[in-house]
């Protein structure tokens, strides 16, 4: 089996979510040439060629009740307009510049696989996998079902649509997806990317267990793009699909290879363990492409890694917090001062824990209200964060504070009756406000520290230090940003001051001090 080639890990590309397309002079002024007549052209064309599947796609599903469209779509709506959509869809490909196809193996039938894993996973322009796998159904976001065009034939596929946002939507999603996988070839075979995003080709990222529920067998597909430029990622940073299409379309053609691997059954302990399952099997195409298999995965649109069920931020939001506030000015443990008197009066107080970006400036004295903006951004999509999130965070990564008074802290702030141990779900909170995101699975370190179902600050602290999974989590992502002490602080910043409407009650958690607590 070939190996494909993918960028190393360099400090360009730090993880696997980041790509840039570098051009040679010679190459860029080429693009700009080619792209100058072949990108308007070829745009046209295929704005065209959506225009004339729309009404193919309304004529297959009009007319169809509820209860039909929950049925595979049969009769001459199957086999007149699919031929006709097919031909389309590949003139309009042969349009952006895929000119051939080349596959290797032997696609297996819907009853000898259901269901298609198809990856890597490099951008939405993957979508030309559906010409070989004659436009196999697909999983959707629900927001795509009120995009023009392409809510119509992701109605002509009939796709399974999902809401990330909703969690009865997930599970009627689920109900869908083992229902035709286990359909026996009643419904069309299923092309699935398990990764759940797009990477820059360093490894391969875990996969989501979505695809592997039913516990049937799948087929492994290999997609990749053979050609000297790489023009056609489009990650979480870097390039932007703007780009990626403008670079790709500038090419005269691009070359794809699709490799349909040997059908994948599993064993019984797979079929009771769909992660494990997806993990075998991420395993087997890691191998045969030459790539790492990865615990990285996207949640939540924020990048992770995943180590004992926590989520690990790959880009952890306070130290980009921690240059957002130094680039304003301000002096961090003065900041952290401030905001630990907030927090102790509202803990103790009936305001909430979540504070805005106009709240935050003024905590902080920010000179730039969209400082305050960015750093809730970082932390949250509703445009507030918790405050409790905030300081614990920035407390960890500044280095002020050594990480056991930190924990101090942390635990009496999620034990707010003081009972001296913890239930399950405050775990989930405290460790999602030291690592700056949402934790979703504690219940293995919840497991591995209680005793007697109670989770005390002295044998969680045991566990986070020594034991040989967690331990990694403290000495590499609850690491400060910067060895030593930091450099002191007067009482204001360039001039300005900073709130020091703060109760410091606990003298050996001050972060304002400028010595580590042992």
């Amino acid at each position: 089996m070939e190996k494909r080639d993918g960028h190393a890990a360099t400090t360009e590309y730090p993880h696997p979510f980041i790509h840039r397309v570098r051009l040679p002079t010679a190459h860029r002024i080429k693009g700009i040439i080619l792209g100058s007549v072949l990108f308007p052209l070829r745009l046209v064309v295929v704005v065209l060629l959506f225009l004339l599947m729309w009404p193919i796609a309304m004529l297959r599903t009009a007319g169809l009740s509820e209860e039909e469209l929950s049925r595979p779509i049969r009769g001459w709506r199957c086999w007149l307009l699919h031929a006709m959509m097919l031909s389309i869809n590949r003139v309009m490909f042969f349009t952006l510049g895929f000119v051939w196809i080349e596959v290797k193996g032997r696609r297996a039938d819907v009853k000898e696989a259901p269901a298609l894993v198809v990856a890597p996973h490099s951008s939405f322009l993957d979508m030309v996998i559906l010409m070989p796998t004659q436009l196999a159904t697909v999983v959707s976001r629900s927001e795509n079902v009120n995009l023009p065009v392409i809510g119509a034939l992701l109605g002509f596929n009939q796709s399974v649509v999902v809401s990330r946002k909703d969690p009865e939507s997930r599970r009627k999603a689920v109900t869908q997806i083992k229902e035709r996988l286990t359909s026996n070839g009643y419904w069309p075979q299923m092309l699935i990317f398990p990764e759940g995003t797009t990477t820059n080709g360093t490894v391969l990222m875990k996969f989501k267990p979505g695809a592997f529920l039913a516990g049937g067998p799948v087929q492994p597909v290999l997609l990749s793009y053979p050609n000297k430029l790489d023009t056609m990622r489009w990650t979480y940073k870097g390039t932007t699909w703007v780009e990626a299409l403008w670079h790709t379309m500038s090419q005269f053609y691009t070359r794809v290879t699709v490799e349909y691997l040997p059908v994948y059954t599993p064993s019984q302990e797979e079929k009771d363990d769909p992660n494990l399952y997806a993990n075998n099997v991420q395993k087997l195409m890691a191998s045969c492409l030459g790539l790492p298999a990865t615990d990285y995965v996207m949640e939540g649109r924020v990048p992770v890694r995943k180590l004992g069920g926590l989520s690990l931020p790959v880009e952890p939001p306070a130290k980009a917090a921690l240059s957002l506030l130094r680039r304003d000015g301000v002096c961090v443990a003065e900041a952290l001062a401030a905001l630990r008197g907030v927090l102790d009066a509202r803990l103790s107080g009936a305001l909430g824990l979540k504070a805005g970006p106009e709240e935050l400036a003024a905590m902080l004295c920010l000179e730039q209200p969209l400082t305050a903006g960015q750093i809730c951004a970082l932390y949250t999509k509703d445009n507030t964060v918790d405050l409790r999130h905030l300081y614990l965070s920035l407390s960890t990564a500044s280095g002020f504070t050594a990480f056991k008074s930190i924990l101090h802290v942390a635990f009496n702030m999620f034990d707010p009756e003081c009972r001296g141990h913890l239930p399950a779900e405050a775990l989930s909170g405290l460790m999602g406000a030291l690592l700056g995101a949402a934790q979703r699975d504690t219940a293995q370190l919840y497991a591995a520290a209680s005793r007697d179902d109670q989770l005390t600050e002295e044998d969680l602290l045991r566990v986070l230090t020594t034991h040989p999974t967690y331990q990694v989590v403290v000495n590499q992502y609850l690491k400060p940003e910067e060895a030593g002490s930091p450099p002191p602080c007067s009482s204001s910043t360039n001039g300005k001051a900073v709130n020091n409407n703060r109760n410091m009650s606990n003298g050996n958690t001050t972060p304002s001090s400028n010595k580590k607590t042992d």
